[in-house]
């Protein structure tokens, strides 16, 4: 018999982090368990109230699932399919039951889980550090804070972009990535600010506006001096293939795809037209960073420093050695109580 269990994990932030919608102190992720023959899988998910959830809607929809019917965890597409029928959205509970199921399939075969996909060997790319919007003066102590990373990723969105971006270039040449969430409003202002990013050496933006005005993103493309990636516009599969005309890559976050299951379809997708492919997290413990770095193994760029951003992460998995994402020779997901 399979069981199951969940709880919640507040995590604090080690400062306040803000983007262009809201600024938070802290957050609670969703930890799920799966046991089954002696073997415990574990999965993380963040609820994200840009898609309507909570950590009470999380866990609301995982009272509503029973396993009962299935004969073993390994039976991940059949497993995710009931619970995708279940009710629509909370993919973040969704994402930490998948990465669960994916943990114990992998350790019941005693590899990493990139090895029981086939994949031979790490890529190890190069994770940005996110610096949230705050203060310039803070932002500033953030970026001096981040100097064991070699590329930063800012996030912008308000009317203070200019100054600062300025104040951060000022005192460093890293590579810089930008993800405005949403935060430019019309066409022309988002154009009006991605030329002056790439006269300050960006290297691409993310979700430079609304995602209900994907109609205008085409237009944006074609003009754009800088890569384009949808982050708030890519959640599942079924949107990759409307993103071809409107970005240049996703973002691929398994709390918004539901997990590796799906995730790994959108990245493969991605490939076969020709959008480049960036793998993100929200703001988790060690344990949804781990299992996004062996998705970001199919990837040109990672964003995984969800956990580095928080003080009481009480896992260990994941590391980052000069900036570089390198994952534990561990079974499954490679994570693990701190001792």
């Amino acid at each position: 018999m399979i069981s199951f269990e969940y709880a919640p994990l507040v995590l604090q932030f080690r400062h306040p982090f803000g983007i262009s919608r809201w600024t938070r102190t802290e957050t609670t992720s969703v930890i799920v368990r799966v046991i089954h023959d002696g073997i415990e899988g574990i999965g993380e998910g963040s609820p994200n109230p840009r898609y309507g959830e909570r950590y009470d809607s999380a866990a609301a929809f995982l009272r509503q699932v029973d396993l009962s019917g299935f004969i073993s965890p390994a039976d991940i597409e059949g497993i995710m399919a009931y619970v995708d029928a279940l009710a629509p959205g909370e993919w973040s509970a969704k994402a930490a039951l998948d990465s669960a199921l994916h943990d114990w399939w992998a350790k019941s075969l005693g590899i990493p889980l990139y090895k029981a996909w086939g994949i031979a060997a790490q890529n190890h790319l190069v994770t940005s550090f996110t610096i949230g919007i705050d203060t310039t003066e803070v932002m500033v102590e953030k970026t001096r804070e981040a100097a064991p990373y070699g590329i930063l990723k800012v996030k912008v969105g308000t009317d203070r972009d200019h100054e600062t971006i300025a104040a951060i270039r000022s005192m460093t040449d890293k590579p810089i990535r930008v993800d405005a969430n949403e935060g430019w409003k019309t066409k022309e202002e988002a154009l009006d600010r991605i030329e002056w990013l790439a006269s300050e050496g960006v290297e691409f933006v993310e979700q430079p506006m609304p995602a209900a005005q994907l109609a205008e993103m085409p237009w944006l493309k074609a003009r754009s001096p800088l890569p384009l990636i949808a982050d708030e516009n890519c959640g599942r599969l079924h949107d990759v293939d409307a993103l071809q005309d409107a970005f240049h890559g996703i973002n691929i976050k398994i709390d918004k795809s539901g997990g590796l299951l799906e995730g790994r379809k959108m990245a493969l997708r991605a490939r076969e037209l020709g959008l480049s492919v960036m793998i993100g997290c929200m703001s988790s413990s060690s344990v949804a960073i781990s299992a996004a770095a062996h998705l970001a193994l199919l990837a040109d760029y990672a964003d995984l420093d969800g956990h580095l951003l928080v003080g009481n992460d009480p896992y260990e998995g994941i590391l980052v050695q000069d900036g570089r994402l390198v994952l534990p020779d561990w079974p499954g997901l490679g994570v693990q109580l701190r001792a």
